[in-house]
């Protein structure tokens, strides 16, 4: 059976994982998620010294659970089949596996392979497991009360049975960095999880807690107010004087590497020290203030506003970052002092000098309505002589670079509350926007419908260019223009997380062209690796912004977006209300080809807010509103019109707006009820013969459909027909009316869901 080989971590881009001998033969890997920790994943084996992976085919919980208890993973969830955790790589080595659940290693388990393998790369196994320790209860998975999972139930450990020698196990076992601290926690209380009674004798260089040396417990019998409290970290600060200063420095997958200083500001620098415990930020001096590290430089940048418990609640983006020396290495200077956080600049509370801005019910943290905090309050700014000049000092105090525009007329919806600033004139030069000249805060003659806001250069937005918005060229807008993406490293993982994103399903399909030729438009990007550990686009690491980033259109990504067994050209409608006080009222807006747009308040009545409400979910119309009631939009225009019974606005008729007779400043807008009524609700409140004969109708239009059906079949077999192809074969998208031909991706659809499109 071979002996336990020592722990053995390999950075393979997607996550992290642990090495177990299994035998003479073979080896297992777990690929592990970095979100949901290292034990969940895609299984992979290794043979004659190359890595592959397990065929879904017959995989069962009798199977993880065996790969579970192989990895110290504690108990199996789910056994994910079909390709869950992504496509692996190299070849299948393992087939039909079948295990009873009590073998020791899989390789111990029958299966088929690698000769016979009927499989294809998309269909490999995966686990989910229990893992062996938690923790509960903190503001992060990171930080919490110690739980281990024992005889299929979790257990609270005594702070009595661990130190901290075992704390730091425990945070590199659930890839949280670090131990912070580690402290009782009085906070188990009657009826909570039960007691571990055993005692962990940790040495302190395990790589997971499972490793660590057991025994009984030589102390008294622990209780429910005796917990252990342990917070982990990514970061740390090296060669300060004290242990509230110094260089930034983070772990990823065991690697400490310098923070690049590209981005850091006063807000990033406050929420670390207020989450090691530091009291806040006095100063974050550059030029390699504390010494160069020697390790990666990660080029990642966090966009905090202050009050998040740490740095891992603040927005991150990765995407086009630039190439970073460890002399540009983030720094920080804390107070050092816990009491000094009640004179921070973030600190909660009444105090009333405390100011700061944000951009709101923009697409992005970079464009939106300009909303300044004073006096315990948000509020908003008058657009009167609001231009380029004022936009750029709020770009610049929110690090979101140059001013692209200054939106005025209430572009981003109408805000609420005080409108604090009005008559703005900056020069260019202040540092804050209350810098500026202006009038007394809170004196103005300006309403809502008046608010200022800004689109930046930074801002970014993400789209899939053609008819229906979830298939297409995969392009992004920044600095103001839209460019593609290359599709160079670009892996079926990214192409999935931008379906996502974009709420087009949950599986993305790559897709280039064969033909050379010249790419004279602008790509902004290439090299863009998503791992599982991203949830967002922007938080992928790329090759630096260029807007040549490749010449060639062999060269730019197209993405084909589908739900998991579903058909990808299927359309996901999208629609929502900007502007209002909820999701039920505002501004009318739907998405078509990529890119949000608004309706025509021309004809305009109740019977289409009708359409829109009971496609919101959010009850009966009350008021169909024009005249840019929720503020002007952005983006292409639609007329719509609609008899008031149609379950939906793709259900309309539609045609795109004339620019001459619909502008945004008449954009329809709406106020529903807000009751969301479900099938049950609405149900409930008919009587029973009703809905016996709503569900006799149905079945009888059901029968008749299917003998029509039929008989339409027997016709075109008569005539040695068939539904035609080529250029007359087409996908009707039940969407605004559009009719697109799919030529070539029509063969794609047809084979991933017979029953979508017509086929030969």
């Amino acid at each position: 059976m071979g002996t336990r080989l020592p722990p053995l971590l390999l950075c393979l881009g997607t996550g992290y994982s642990q090495t177990h001998s299994v035998g003479l033969e073979a080896l297992l890997t777990l690929l592990c998620v970095c979100l949901k920790g290292r034990c969940a994943g895609r299984v992979e084996v290794k043979l004659q010294d190359q890595w592959g992976t397990v065929c879904s085919y017959s995989w069962d919980m009798a199977d993880a659970e065996v790969v579970c208890r192989q990895l110290g993973c504690g108990v199996a969830l789910e056994a994910p089949q079909y390709g869950y955790f992504g496509p692996g790589s190299g070849p299948i080595w393992m087939d039909v596996v079948d295990c009873n659940g009590t073998e020791f290693a899989l390789s111990d388990c029958t299966h088929e392979g690698p000769e016979e393998v009927y499989c294809l790369p998309s269909e490999n196994a995966g686990v989910m497991c229990s893992g062996f320790v938690r923790l509960v209860g903190g503001n992060s998975p990171c930080s919490g009360s110690v739980e281990i999972y024992d005889r299929d139930q979790w257990k609270a450990v005594c702070h009595s049975h661990f130190g901290a020698k075992a704390a730091e196990v425990v945070c590199r076992d659930l890839q949280c960095g670090t131990a912070l601290s580690v402290h009782g926690a009085a906070q188990l209380g009657e009826g909570a999880s039960p007691v571990w009674d055993r005692e962990l004798q940790c040495v302190g260089n395990e790589s997971v807690l499972s490793s660590c040396p057991t025994q009984a417990s030589r102390h008294q019998p622990c209780t429910h107010g005796n917990g252990t409290h342990v917070t982990c970290t990514w970061f740390r600060l090296v060669n300060g004087s004290t242990e509230c200063e110094g260089r930034v420095e983070v772990e990823v997958l065991g690697t400490w590497g310098t923070l690049c200083a590209s981005r850091w500001d006063l807000s990033d620098a406050h929420v670390l020290c207020r989450h090691l415990g530091c009291g806040f930020a006095e100063s974050i001096p550059g030029g390699g203030h504390f010494g160069s590290g020697t390790g990666p430089v990660w080029r990642d940048s966090f966009h905090c506003d202050g009050t998040e418990a740490h740095l891992g609640q603040c927005p991150m983006t990765a995407l086009g970052a630039s190439p970073c020396s460890q002399e540009n290495a983030a720094a920080v200077i804390c107070s050092g002092e816990c009491w000094a956080v009640l004179q921070s600049p973030f600190a909660p509370g009444p105090a009333h000098h405390i100011r700061r801005v944000r951009l709101a019910d923009g697409a992005g943290r970079c464009a939106g309505r300009v909303e300044i905090y004073y006096q315990g309050r948000w509020g908003t700014v008058c657009d009167d002589a609001w231009d380029l000049a004022d936009a750029a000092i709020v770009c610049h105090q929110l690090g979101c670079g140059g001013a692209l525009e200054a939106a005025g007329s209430a572009r981003f919806g109408e805000g609420s509350g005080q409108i604090w600033l009005d008559g703005v004139n900056c020069s260019g030069a202040e540092a804050a926007l209350w810098d500026c000249p202006a009038e007394a805060w809170g004196q103005h003659n300006c309403r809502h419908k008046e608010d200022a806001g800004v689109i930046c250069s930074e801002f970014m937005a993400l789209r899939l260019q053609n008819s229906d918005g979830c298939s297409g060229r995969l392009q992004v807008f920044y600095n103001g223009i839209w460019g593609s993406v290359c599709s160079n490293s670009m892996t079926a993982e990214t192409a999935s997380l931008v379906c996502k994103q974009l709420s087009c399903g949950d599986r993305g399909y790559l897709k280039t062209t064969s033909r050379y030729a010249k790419l004279s438009r602008t790509s902004w990007l290439d090299h863009v690796e998503c791992g599982k550990s991203n949830s967002s686009f922007w938080q992928c690491p790329s090759a630096p912004w260029h807007p040549q980033s490749c010449d060639d259109r062999r060269e730019e990504a197209h993405i084909t977006c589908a739900q998991v067994g579903s058909c990808p050209c299927a359309y996901r409608e999208k629609i929502r209300a900007v502007g209002g006080k909820d999701g039920c009222s505002g501004r009318v807006e739907i998405w078509h080809r990529g890119t949000w747009g608004t309706l025509c308040d021309n004809a305009w009545d109740m019977r289409d807010a009708e359409v829109v409400c009971r496609q919101l979910g959010c009850g009966s119309a009350v008021y169909a509103l024009g005249q840019a009631a929720a503020g002007e939009g952005t983006g292409p225009m639609w007329l719509m019109e609609c008899r008031g019974a149609e379950l939906s606005l793709q259900d309309c008729w539609a045609q795109p707006g004339d620019s001459g007779a619909c502008q945004h400043k008449a954009d329809a807008a709406v106020h529903c009820s807000g009751e969301q009524w479900g099938w049950e609700t609405s149900l409930g409140r008919l009587s029973v013969p009703v809905v016996i004969c709503i569900i006799l109708g149905a079945l009888l239009c059901l029968l008749l459909a299917l003998l029509a059906g039929q008989v339409q079949s027997a016709r075109v077999q008569r005539k040695g027909g068939s539904f035609p192809s080529g250029d007359g074969g087409r996908c009707l998208l039940a969407g605004l009316g559009v009719l697109v031909s799919w030529g070539t991706e029509t063969e794609l659809c047809a084979a991933s869901c017979p029953m979508c499109c017509p086929t030969d």
